[in-house]
């Protein structure tokens, strides 16, 4: 099962457009954690399993989403209201109230997977604005078998291999 990520596209639709299409045949979904900037009703979000961010002003966009994808409780949540630019602390514990098993999350525009007990935070960058690194990325994540891979790519679908991490899962 592959998921794919992004986050923070402010405005880009052709580059959404391009991350469906390009994989389209190994998604089991497609996850944007907010800041779109565009309508809820768009073509181009409408892949998509979509919150709001602090630049959505499209008041249907909801704040937060716990979503079941064969078998795998994602949360997904722009981060803005849980200060994640600071900790991840609050997110861990709304996770664990949603018995999440992964949480998908921008806001800081900063590429991230880490794991903190038994969940696996992922920020996959940003598509417009990215911070601590100039690609503009996204990410996916593949869980098979006890072990969950998250890569990011870069607009062109180039996955960058030093930010690929494996986690037992």
């Amino acid at each position: 099962m592959k998921v794919f990520i992004v986050s923070d596209s402010h405005g880009l639709t052709n580059e959404l457009l391009e991350i469906t299409k390009r994989h389209a045949h190994e998604a089991a979904a497609f996850i944007h954690c907010g800041d779109s900037e565009l309508s809820d009703n768009c073509k181009e979000l409408q892949p998509f399993i979509s919150v709001g961010g602090n630049c959505d002003f499209v008041r249907s966009f909801a704040k937060e989403r716990t979503e079941d994808i064969q078998g795998i409780r994602f949360f997904i949540t722009h981060g803005h209201l849980y200060n994640v630019k600071m900790t991840l602390m609050n997110l861990y514990y709304r996770a664990k109230e949603v018995e999440a098993n992964v949480v998908c999350f921008g806001h800081s525009h900063i590429a991230l997977a880490e794991k903190m007990d038994d969940v696996l935070f992922i920020n996959p960058g940003s598509l417009l604005l990215p911070r601590l690194r100039k690609e503009r990325t996204y990410a996916s994540v593949q869980i098979d078998n006890g072990q969950a891979i998250v890569q990011f790519y870069d607009l062109n679908g180039q996955e960058m291999l030093d930010l690929r991490k494996i986690f037992s899962f």
